[in-house]
């Protein structure tokens, strides 16, 4: 498989952006829709592992783009 190209990288992280952010939306309304207390809900938000692990990949990226910027 080729090297992504910078191109490539910058529109994965738009989609992983676009998609944690949904997720996070998702997850939030879920929890008012479960008449959770807002502290229960910003927990919740916080340890999610789905969440946790797009921020991870998403930071990858974006060091990854800089690499490639630099080049």
């Amino acid at each position: 498989m080729a090297d992504p190209t910078l191109k490539d990288l910058q529109d994965s992280i738009e989609e992983l952006q676009a998609y944690r952010s949904r997720l996070r939306d998702d997850v939030i309304a879920m929890g008012k829709k479960l008449k959770l207390p807002q502290k229960r809900i910003d927990a919740t938000v916080a340890e999610h592992a789905e969440l946790q692990r797009l921020g991870e990949v998403l930071e990858q990226l974006q060091q990854q783009c800089e690499i490639l910027s630099k080049a």
